[in-house]
């Protein structure tokens, strides 16, 4: 399905912008030779501003702009990203910042067409109790309608616009660095290589940097002809740029070591004769330090598409649920067990989900592979079955595992149906590797098959905005002090704002994870926005929430309903009026007479204008159905 969609954006997409080099915005450090921009100097700090000093020398007649640019993230700040432009004085005081937080600063100068900027200073605001904090906080400002920023000259300014199929790891540098598909709104991303990358300190404010792979490897194209030759076909060359790069997968290994594996999917079919598709491979990268973006090292082929009906592919490119191959190599997810042992779990549509055990010296299969082709124990090596919706069908519409371990349990989280709009997730766990996972409504997805619940993610709206559909193919990862996340694109709908592309506008989502006392994920209905997380109180409870039934419906966007809770303890308005509440304030959680518990957290009001923080919550409940809501300004 992942294939037929990407063709489809490709047709919607009928404009595509020009790429183009940087313009006099660029983001590159540019000394221009006619004048000299001093390093900031700081004259007073407290919790939440910064003043600063600069000055210029040289030909200072040519200057017509100056300032200062600052992040918490970038350690050589731009003009894209915080701004402060200042007069004559060449001082400012910079607001709305964070208690003890380490701030980079550059001064600059505009004239003669280009930006000059001085060397960086590095500063620490002033500890801010945590109370004071909240009081102070400052929302993430960036659009999430990015249309205007959307082309690649924009790219210093995208932050999360133009994300698909994130990866994410946390490197030793303490940055988290996140890959991606090649996928972005008017294809901006072709000007610059493949498996795009970015990097942020807070999982707010992230800096791109660029593809990883700059042209297709040299190893794809001879090894899918020697498999070509092998079965029969004769060789093809087929053009690089019809090749996809889907899906990688990102992991620290250990100090000094990171892998990245990735999805290319061949163009074309296996003969001309409207026969099913060409294949796929999973290769991998490997890079000792994820700052240096170029320093992705190819280490080739890992595997392929196997099939278990030998040579016989001649089978009709509609015939879904009988497709030819068994595997299909994409959406690679790596993860290393709690006792050491390397797997790869990959897989989409077709027959379901593969896990392959892995070299941990070599990160390639462990087993010696034979030919992609024959009897289902012909083709054992390449991986054993973990995740199906209906055994026996090959078009089932699940794909991109994320395979991550919690407390004793293996999670396998699944993405459903349709990329596009009906997007959700799913979650099984199991105590091995290999299975059997089960859902939490008891159905085994390894040896049986069948459709897990709760949803997980799912299409949805809040007042005030036009909400999110498409939200899934996640990774799971956590900062190494219990806090877990989840990201996964978000979409907008079709036809926002009478934009007929809207819908390929794609925008990383990052959000928090709670983890219910049985042990499985919750997450957070806002995106996160590195919220103050002050212990929240039962007063701030009373009042009117946003209720979304977040149970599964092909294609719909859940909507919210009005549910207020009285100063009594009593539902008054909503779908569980007449039920009662109570709170625990040491477990933060809001607990319903109907035996819903409702798990609660501090997070970012995306949908107010301005944008602030508020209170949500996330639960499962009878009938294992998903709640999320968020209380009402």
């Amino acid at each position: 399905m992942k294939k037929l969609s990407f063709f489809w954006i490709s047709l919607l997409l009928v404009f595509t912008f020009v790429a183009c080099s940087d313009n006099n915005d660029s983001p590159e450090y540019n000394q221009n030779g006619e004048v000299t921009v001093a390093t900031p100097e700081v004259t007073a700090t407290t919790a939440t501003s910064l003043t600063v000093i600069s000055s210029v020398s040289g030909n200072v007649e040519v200057v017509v702009k100056k300032g200062f640019c600052y992040s918490s993230n970038a350690q050589n700040p731009t003009i894209n990203d915080n701004v402060v432009e200042v007069g004559e004085d060449f001082s400012a005081t910079i607001l709305g910042l964070m208690g003890n937080t380490t701030y980079y600063v550059r001064a600059y100068v505009y004239g003669n067409s280009r930006y000059t900027y001085s060397d960086v200073l590095t500063v620490t605001t002033e500890n801010q109790s945590l109370d004071d904090q909240l009081l102070s906080y400052v929302a993430p400002a960036y659009e999430d309608n990015y249309v205007n920023i959307a082309d690649w000259s924009k790219r210093g300014q995208w932050n999360l616009s133009n994300v698909h199929d994130p990866t994410v790891v946390l490197a030793e540098d303490g940055y988290y660095y996140m890959y991606q598909t090649d996928a972005s709104y008017g294809n901006a991303h072709t000007a610059g290589g493949h498996f795009h990358g970015r990097r942020s300190k807070n999982l707010v404010d992230w800096e791109y940097l660029g593809g990883t792979m700059q042209s297709l490897p040299d190893w794809v194209i001879p090894k899918l002809n020697e498999i070509r030759e092998t079965m029969g076909l004769g060789s093809v060359s087929p053009n690089t740029a019809d090749f996809g790069y889907w899906a990688p997968c990102v992991r620290k290994v250990r100090n000094g070591l990171y892998r990245m594996y990735y999805s290319i999917v061949c163009p074309g079919t296996l003969s001309g004769d409207g026969t099913w598709s060409e294949r796929a491979f999973i290769g991998l990268m490997e890079n000792d330090n994820p700052a240096n973006n170029e320093g992705w090292v190819d280490k080739g082929y890992v595997t392929t598409n196997a099939s278990d009906k030998g040579l016989d592919f001649h089978v009709a490119a509609d015939d879904w649920g009988n497709c030819y191959y068994k595997w299909n190599a994409i959406d690679p997810s790596y993860i290393i067990t709690e006792d050491g042992r390397h797997y790869l779990a990959y897989g989409s549509w077709h027959s379901g989900i593969a896990l392959v055990e892995l070299d941990g010296e070599t990160g390639k299969v462990k087993a010696d592979l034979p030919n992609p082709w024959g009897t289902s124990d012909d083709i054992a090596a390449y991986g054993q079955l973990i995740a199906t919706r209906q055994m026996g069908n090959r078009w089932q519409g699940s794909e991109g595992p994320e395979l991550i371990y919690h407390d004793g349990y293996y999670y396998l989280f699944l993405a459903y149906d349709a990329l596009d709009i009906p997007y959700n997730t799913r979650v099984a766990r199991a105590t091995n590797i290999s299975g059997p996972y089960m859902g939490m409504d008891g159905t085994d997805v390894t040896t049986v098959g069948g459709d897990i619940l709760p949803v997980v993610t799912h299409p949805y709206k809040f007042n005030n905005s036009e909400g999110w559909v498409g939200i899934s193919h996640c990774c799971v990862f956590d900062d190494g002090n219990g806090n877990w996340y989840f990201a996964s694109q978000g979409r907008f709908p079709a036809n926002v704002g009478g934009n007929a592309y809207s819908n390929a506008l794609m925008m990383g989502h990052v959000r928090s994870i709670r983890w219910t006392e049985d042990g499985w994920p919750l997450v957070m209905p806002e995106r996160y926005g590195a919220v103050p997380q002050v212990a929240i109180t039962e007063n701030e409870l009373v009042g009117n929430w946003e209720h979304i039934d977040l149970s599964y419906s092909y294609g719909n966007q859940k909507t919210s309903t009005q549910m207020t809770l009285a100063t009594d303890h009593t539902v008054t308005e909503g779908p569980w009026k007449g039920t009662t509440w109570s709170f625990d304030a040491t477990k933060s959680t809001l607990t319903f007479s109907n035996g819903v518990e409702l798990y609660l957290q501090r997070e970012t009001d995306w949908e107010a204008s301005p944008r602030t923080h508020t209170i949500v919550y996330a639960g499962y409940g009878d009938n294992y159905k998903t709640y999320w809501g968020k209380k009402s300004k």
